[in-house]
Formats: C-alpha cells, sequence, structure tokens
C-alpha cells in the first residue's frame, strides 16, 4: 500500500513548531506545552521507557461512573502484545516482572513491569522511514483542517500547511489521525465541515473525558529496622478494586539517597536543601520549597482517573499563527478519584503496619478529601476520543474509526475507554497494530485498490 506520513515538526525540535502546543488550562495544572515534543518522533523522544500492559480486567471491569467502559476485550488486543514489545525493543518472550514481593493482606500485589531502553521513533525507524517502497515523509507539514464530504460520508482530504502559510490538499483513501490526545481532540473540533455534517456535535464527547494519570505526593514512612531500602512497587489487586469500587494504582516506596534538585540552579538548591536537611527545618520553609531529605521514605504513585466528562479539551477563540483554533485545558477530578486516592493511601498504611514492614505517615488531604489535592500528572493524556459502542458514549468504534464516517481513524491514548493504572504506551502500540491490520483487510476487500 502507498502511505503518506505528515510531521507537523520537522527533523529536531524547534521552538517555532513547539509554541503550536501551546494551550491554556483552566483545571489542575497539567504542563502541556513542555510535556509533548512536536517533531518527528514525536514524545518519544523524551519517554522514559517504562512499559505495562494492560490486563483482562481493565476491560472487564467498568468505572463506577455515567459512561460505560470498553466496548472490547482484552483478548482482541492481546495478540498484538508481542509486536508492541519489539517496536520499543523489548526482547520477545521477555516477561513483565517484579523488583520487589507483594504485601500480604491482598490488597497490593508487586507490580511487573519492563523497561525500553527507551527506544526513540525517529532514530530507530530512519532508514524505514528514508527507504520503504510506498512510504513518503512530509516534513513540517502541519493539518489545518479536515475537509469531510457530508454527501459521502467521507472525508476527501487533509488541508495542509507549511510554516510561510503554503496550503495544499493531501487525499487519500482512508486517514489516521495520531497527534496525542489533546491534539486529535483538536482536530475534530476544529473542524467546520465535520460540525456541519453533524459529526462532531456540541452535546457529544470529543474532547470530553480526558484523562491522566496522578502523581500523588502521599506522604512518607519509615521502614522496620532489618527491612531493605530498595525500592519497592505495588500494584492494586483486583480484589482491592472490587471491594472499595475504586481505581487502580501503581504505588512506589522510595527511600531518598540524596536531595532531588534540578534546573539551572540546581547545584544551588542541592547545597541549600542540604543544609535545611541537615539543621532539621526543612518541615519550616515548605512554603518556600518542599522537597524531601536523605533518608526519607516517600510514596509516589501512578493512580487511575475515571472517564469524566467535565474534564475536556474545549477550543478558544484565539487562533495560532497557522489559523488552527487553540484550545483549553479544563482537567478536572471526581469524587471517584479522591475516594480512590484516599482508598489506597489508607490501605497502603494498614498493610504497612500489619505486615511489620513499617510505618507510614500520610499527608492530610489524601484521607481529607474536603482539603486541596496536591499532585501532579505523569503526562499521560487519554480519553478524549473514546472508544465506544455508539456515538452517545463515545467518539470511535471499535475499530476506532470516527462515527459518522466511513474511513477517519483515530489513533494513540486519546482512543482509551478508561486509563487503568499501567503507563499507556504499551497498550497504545497494541491498538495501532490492531489498527494498521483492520486497514490492511479493508483495503484487501475492495479489492486491493492502492491507499
Amino acid at each position: 500500500w502507498r502511505v503518506a506520513l505528515l510531521e507537523g515538526g520537522g527533523h529536531e525540535f524547534t521552538p517555532r513548531s513547539q509554541q503550536l502546543y501551546t494551550c491554556t488550562s483552566t483545571g489542575l495544572e497539567m504542563y502541556a506545552h513542555e510535556t509533548r515534543l512536536r517533531y518527528l518522533g514525536g514524545t518519544s523522544n523524551h519517554w522514559a521507557g517504562r512499559c505495562r500492559p494492560f490486563t483482562a480486567s481493565d476491560f472487564a471491569v467498568p468505572p463506577p461512573v455515567d459512561v460505560p467502559g470498553w466496548p472490547i476485550s482484552y483478548s482482541d488486543i492481546e495478540p498484538y502484545l508481542a509486536g508492541a514489545m519489539d517496536i520499543v525493543d523489548l526482547p520477545q518472550g521477555a516477561q513483565f516482572h517484579a523488583i520487589n514481593e507483594g504485601l500480604d493482606g491482598g490488597e497490593f500485589e508487586a507490580d511487573r513491569f519492563l523497561l525500553s531502553p527507551p527506544t526513540r521513533f525517529a532514530q530507530k525507524y530512519a532508514s524505514a522511514l528514508e527507504d520503504t517502497p510506498g512510504l513518503d515523509v512530509f516534513i513540517n507539514c502541519n493539518c489545518v483542517d479536515l475537509l469531510f464530504d457530508e454527501g459521502a460520508g467521507r472525508l476527501q482530504a487533509v488541508l495542509v500547511s507549511d510554516y510561510d502559510g503554503k496550503r495544499q490538499q493531501v487525499k487519500a483513501r482512508n486517514y489516521i489521525l495520531a497527534m496525542g490526545a489533546i491534539e486529535n481532540a483538536r482536530q475534530l473540533l476544529n473542524s467546520g465541515s465535520l460540525a456541519a455534517a453533524g459529526v462532531m456535535r456540541k452535546d457529544g464527547l470529543t474532547g470530553r473525558c480526558f484523562m491522566e494519570h496522578l502523581n500523588i505526593d502521599m506522604g512518607t514512612f519509615i521502614l522496620k529496622s532489618g527491612e531493605g531500602t530498595d525500592p519497592r512497587q505495588y500494584f492494586t489487586t483486583d480484589a482491592f478494586v472490587a471491594e472499595y469500587q475504586a481505581g487502580k494504582g501503581n504505588v512506589q516506596a522510595a527511600v531518598l539517597a540524596d536531595v532531588q534538585t534540578y534546573g539551572r540552579t540546581a547545584e544551588v538548591k542541592h547545597f541549600l536543601e542540604n543544609l535545611a536537611c541537615e539543621m532539621g527545618v526543612s518541615s519550616k520553609i515548605e512554603f518556600v520549597a518542599k522537597f524531601s531529605c536523605p533518608g526519607d521514605g516517600v510514596i509516589s504513585t501512578l493512580i487511575e482517573q475515571f472517564p469524566n466528562a467535565q474534564s475536556r479539551i474545549s477550543l478558544l477563540d484565539e487562533r495560532d499563527e497557522l489559523d488552527v483554533a487553540k484550545v483549553n485545558v479544563n482537567w478536572v477530578l471526581s469524587d471517584h478519584d479522591r475516594h480512590t486516592i484516599k482508598c489506597i493511601g489508607s490501605e497502603l498504611a494498614k498493610q504497612f503496619a500489619a505486615t511489620g514492614l513499617g510505618f507510614v505517615k500520610l499527608n492530610d488531604f489524601v484521607y481529607d478529601t474536603s482539603l486541596p489535592l496536591k499532585l501532579s500528572p505523569h503526562a499521560h493524556h487519554m480519553g478524549t476520543t473514546r472508544m465506544a459502542a455508539s456515538a452517545e458514549t463515545g467518539v470511535v468504534d471499535a475499530d476506532c474509526k470516527v462515527f459518522g464516517t466511513d474511513n477517519l481513524y483515530v489513533a494513540g491514548s486519546s482512543v482509551f475507554a478508561t486509563g487503568g493504572a499501567s503507563n499507556p504506551t504499551m497498550p497504545l502500540l497494541q491498538f495501532a497494530l490492531r489498527l494498521a491490520e483492520h486497514l490492511d483487510q479493508k483495503l484487501r476487500l475492495q479489492h486491493g485498490a492502492a491507499a
């Protein structure tokens, strides 16, 4: 088949390309501009490499909210795990393994994961992008509109622009948006022809149910004398989820060997923060900077956020230099999410004490849900074009095709109906491979017509 890959950025990072990702935020702070990279290879250019696939329960257990879970089962993506592992350079047959024992109470098992080198897609596939017959790669080629033919029920072209404002239509039999959860929703919402045809409705779910993984500063812990200080990673069991009607979560408990500092002034901050730790006044200057001292046991998380229609991407009246509407991200949590955080924190503290591992001091906002929550995002953007059984509850169908169209598809974690507590790279690659197979079969049924 013939394939055209349209990349909005170039071969390297440029401020001009990156600024097209600038957006506003009216909800929780989530650093959307800094965490995404807009050049060939995308955000894989600074991906950390942690890989953990979804499990059967991610698909089988619906979220306790007013939108449904997945319209497919785990078995629909499981066959593509080996291919996804190959893409990110994980050895074939390698088992997702734990680095520690689980907790005995039944609520937390040892987390199982693998680490990619990590793979930088542009570098790994440079030769393939250059030499593959039938593949044409266009850089600095920005999508500025999706042109939909209402009568035919098909996308007829993508309107693209370079940075000098030169525009051109690109036509194909099938189209895939693979721009990340914010940009996928932005492009769909920005299309006037999709809106005029009723494919993108004001009361629809495009842009809604934006999800992140929650990195909560749960508190601190002290290990019992004799316990090893290596990091421990735990994952909530299906029994925990069922008992508490809560989301899933990964919890990491680590004893710091040194003060953690970053940025241009890291050396100065490192000196001052170590001095504060030595003087025992670190807790008294939290209004200036919050940090942990060497020897402190800190608890961080990667916790599931349930789909929530009020957490959303929406268009602004302001437009960027290519005349595409800018977006606002309103990242908000629900009471269900606070319940999950409270249950994970409380149960972890109980299990540390019950097993004799140590003692946990939770931050007040973990168990007192009336207090403002202190958290940071993991830059795992999900859910804005969620998969569903119908347009009433989602944006794409089980084949990742946009409802109301015959040839417009979406790839990436924006199609996630729920986010679980697994890093999204592995499952989104499984979905991409599944979509590629679907399109190959579709084209073959169309008598081998060129894509």
